[in-house]
């Protein structure tokens, strides 16, 4: 019994880590969410809320790391184990960058002095909605343990990749088209690039998810 209990009390920490990082991920999607509606609804107070609420993503990434190191250097796993344990490291960093970049949307809403028409937003609202897709197959990806969906989020990587550059290009024409759409407009790239940037980190859950089942580091961004 004795040689079973550091197993099982690795078991229950690990468990207990997973499930955690889980409720980062729901709680950072929902971040993104409120941000980009706060932008379609010109709703400064939502975005202030998504501002206030990147603190609570902070300590929830925080608590997490600690809580990881604190795993590997108590119960010192081995193998698929300690990839178990650093992919948690590493999805909560990306988590939590996804987080600021929500921050980043929500601050962009608040910098704004009227509300954006809604013309101008062009494939904002869909970039953002691909984005979360992405989001949403990247956890269940890990949750599932399959690598293989993992690999296949090239593809939606590609598509994101392929919207950015037409709202870049919309964005652009735009602002060539009228000199009073150039200030929003401006705005609208950063808002652009953040959502491209939230894909990334994505794309990087996908990358740890086939770390933690195979061993292997795959590049998906490339």
């Amino acid at each position: 019994m004795c040689a079973v209990a550091p197993r099982s009390a690795f078991d229950e920490q690990l468990a207990h880590l997973q499930r955690d990082m889980l409720r980062m991920a729901v709680f950072v999607g929902e971040a993104i969410e409120k941000a980009v509606q706060s932008l379609q609804k010109a709703d400064r107070n939502l975005a202030r809320a998504v501002v206030d609420g990147d603190e609570v993503a902070d300590r929830m990434a925080i608590d997490l790391q600690q809580r990881c190191l604190q795993l590997m250097a108590l119960q010192q796993p081995m193998a698929r184990d300690l990839r178990a344990v650093g992919t948690v490291l590493k999805v909560v960093t990306d988590l939590e960058r996804m987080a600021d970049h929500a921050t980043d949307i929500a601050k962009v809403v608040l910098r704004l002095e009227r509300p954006v028409p809604q013309g101008l937003l062009f494939d904002i609202p869909l970039l953002a909605r691909r984005v979360q897709e992405m989001n949403r197959e990247a956890l269940d990806a890990w949750v599932q343990g399959d690598s293989d969906r993992a690999r296949r989020m090239t593809r939606r990587d590609d598509e994101i990749d392929r919207l950015y550059r037409k709202v870049f290009d919309d964005l652009l024409q735009a602002m060539q088209s009228d000199p009073k759409a150039v200030r929003p407009a401006v705005y609208l790239l950063l808002v652009a690039h953040y959502l491209e940037r939230i894909g990334d980190h994505a794309t990087n859950l996908g990358e740890w998810t086939i770390y933690q089942e195979t061993g292997e580091l795959q590049d998906l961004n490339g």
